[in-house]
């Protein structure tokens, strides 16, 4: 584990890359007509066994043969300045360094190399409840009080948490903010009226209105109490039923601050409980499915989406914070538009431009709804578990969306499908409750993503391995959870966790898919952490936080005490812009936490071939 000390300084040293507004604050850039994130280089400095590998963000809206210089300890180290990648490996390095980095004539971004491969990221947990302890589980990130870096906001659930279909009674929830160095900027306390569980408290944060400061947004209740004390509503509220549901009293969107936790707008939320049998069930399962996500359905500016249900009644609404203010934009409703809409909705959701207008559609499963709220197809196969909407075959024209799906007696219980159209590309019955699948470039041996889905249970080694073109590759798979950039090609490896069914917990991993042997070589095990989600083994966050194009992971650590932040050790010969500049990806970033997490992709092909 690092030092504290040595963590702090390796983040209070990173100086933001753009100019800054008055009082320290940054705007946002522009990238392909869109409002974007103002960010710093993210530098960072890690060991490897020959040297310290130095990287750095190339921003979006920067040339990609940009050249940069590195400094050690003041000393220029690249007489030859670095273009066409952003890392650099300094044979003469060691933990402890200082280094520098800035573009030719430019100004320069400090870090000083850490002693291993992550960063501890220090948390405070919750105190125990009567029975009960907490765990850190789901984060996002937004750059909240306008730094040029990014800041973590953080959901503790209780170990008593339930999924909807369980009764009893949980423990709060309580959503954190941190800056990297482990400084607690604010704590929300979701109160007693909201349960706890994947399904129940979707946040999104975001700079919603263009200030620089990214917004937290969350469905709340009675006895919500912001960053700044203050309670929501009635705070001696209590409309807990004997099993433990909230099927009664007033529910609430809010949106926070960013920077201090504190409430700017709290409405009635939409869309309303009404009738809970209306939602496929009377006891409280299916009418307290939620979702939410960011979409720039105006091509220009982000939107809020909050949703509730997908097994039977299907109800979305879109709503613009401006100025402010929420402004309601359109809902979607299934008992308005058809029965035939009714339980095509996933565990998740991707926004993503489809049809190529400029403006986000909400590929919500087999449903897929245009930018105003209309009907753009559904597919007709039901409900799923996994989806994964990217350029996922380059050799055809826009995106494409693959999916797993429910019912044992569908047409096709995994499959992929022209985004725009809704037309199935390829697919296999299974005749099972499909319950995993992924999508990623693993094998360069054919253009475009793999696409693959398991064969009984949730950590079967066996199941479908598809081409881009629908070719079946083999019938072994490896993990059908993750996938992530980390080693150096443009392919994707695959982030797991060693499970320990007598513990119910996972130590994260990394691994390669080698297609030779149909097996998984390790190049990372996360000591010391856990995944969360159970048998999911998702990590707290996967994203482009820091240094080049590589993605970062998050776990907390086995006592939830920190997040434990690892970065690649892997030098790289190819550049491309951060991840986070790219459109589609952010987004998956925004619905990273919600209910069933999934990786976020890029939305042009990265790839191998």
């Amino acid at each position: 584990m690092r030092k504290l000390a040595a963590a702090v300084a390796a983040v209070l040293t990173l100086i933001p890359a753009g100019a800054a507004q008055a009082g320290g604050r940054h705007d946002t850039i522009t990238i392909e007509g869109r409002q974007a994130e103002r960010l710093d280089r993210g530098l960072v400095a890690v060991p490897t066994p020959d040297g310290v590998l130095v990287s750095w963000r190339l921003l979006g809206n920067e040339p990609r043969r940009l050249a940069f210089q590195v400094f050690r300890n003041g000393r220029l180290i690249t007489p030859r300045p670095i273009s066409g990648k952003s890392n650099f490996i300094d044979r003469q390095g060691k933990s402890g360094d200082r280094y520098a980095l800035a573009p030719v004539g430019g100004r320069r971004s400090h870090t000083t190399a850490w002693d291993t491969d992550h960063l501890d990221i220090p948390l405070q947990k919750p105190a125990d409840g009567d029975g009960y302890t907490y765990v850190a589980n789901d984060a996002s990130i937004g750059d909240l009080n306008g730094d040029g870096q990014y800041e973590i906001v953080l959901k503790w659930d209780p170990s008593n948490a339930k999924d909807n279909s369980q009764s009893g009674v949980t423990g709060e929830v309580f959503l954190d903010a941190y800056e990297l160095d482990g400084t607690r900027l604010w704590r929300i306390a979701m109160g007693r009226n909201i349960r706890a569980g994947a399904h129940y408290t979707q946040f999104l944060v975001y700079d919603f209105d263009g200030d620089g400061r990214a917004e937290v947004v969350a469905k709340t209740a009675d006895g919500t109490t912001d960053g700044a004390g203050v309670v929501i509503g009635d705070a001696a509220a209590d409309y807990r039923n004997a099993g433990g549901y909230v099927l009664s009293g007033p529910e609430f969107l809010t949106v926070f601050d960013g920077r201090r936790g504190s409430a700017l707008t709290t409405i009635p939320y939409e869309p309303a409980r009404g009738d809970t049998c209306a939602w496929g069930d009377c006891y409280g399962n299916r009418v307290d499915r939620f979702l939410a996500a960011v979409a720039y359905l105006d091509g220009k500016r982000p939107s809020i989406v909050m949703a509730r249900g997908y097994y039977t009644r299907t109800v979305l609404v879109a709503y613009d914070w401006r100025g402010g203010e929420l402004t309601h934009r359109w809902t979607f409703d299934s008992a308005i538009a058809g029965k035939q809409y009714e339980g095509q909705g996933n565990h998740n959701l991707s926004p993503a431009d489809v049809d190529g207008d400029g403006k986000d559609e909400i590929v919500y499963g087999a449903l897929t709804l245009n930018d105003d709220g209309s009907v753009l197809y559904g597919t007709g196969l039901g409900h799923g578990d996994a989806l994964h909407v990217g350029d996922l075959n380059p050799a055809r024209p826009g995106l494409e969306v693959f999916g797993v799906h429910e019912s044992k007696t569908a047409a096709y219980g995994m499959e992929q499908h022209d985004a725009a159209t809704g037309e199935i590309l390829f697919g296999q019955q299974t005749g099972l409750d499909t319950g995993r699948g992924a999508s990623a470039d693993i094998d360069p041996a054919y253009p475009g993503e793999e696409a693959w889905a398991i064969n009984g249970a949730w950590n079967s080694p066996t199941g479908w391995l598809y081409s881009a073109d629908g070719t079946l590759i083999s019938n072994n798979i490896p993990a059908a959870n993750f996938a992530i950039y980390w080693d150096g090609d443009p392919g994707r490896e695959i982030l797991d966790h060693d499970w320990d069914p007598a513990t119910s917990t996972g130590v994260g991993t990394i691994g390669k898919w080698d297609p030779a042997t149909e097996t998984t070589t390790r190049l990372l095990t996360a000591t010391g952490t856990l995944s969360n989600n159970h048998t999911k083994g998702t990590p707290a966050l996967q994203a482009d936080l820091l240094g080049d194009w590589r993605e970062e992971v998050l776990w907390r650590t086995a006592d939830s005490s920190a997040l434990r932040l690892f970065t690649t050790s892997h030098p790289s010969r190819h550049g491309f812009t951060t991840l986070v500049h790219d459109p589609l990806y952010r987004l998956g970033i925004a619905w990273q936490n919600v209910a069933y997490n999934q990786p976020p992709h890029v939305g042009y092909y990265l790839g191998t071939r």
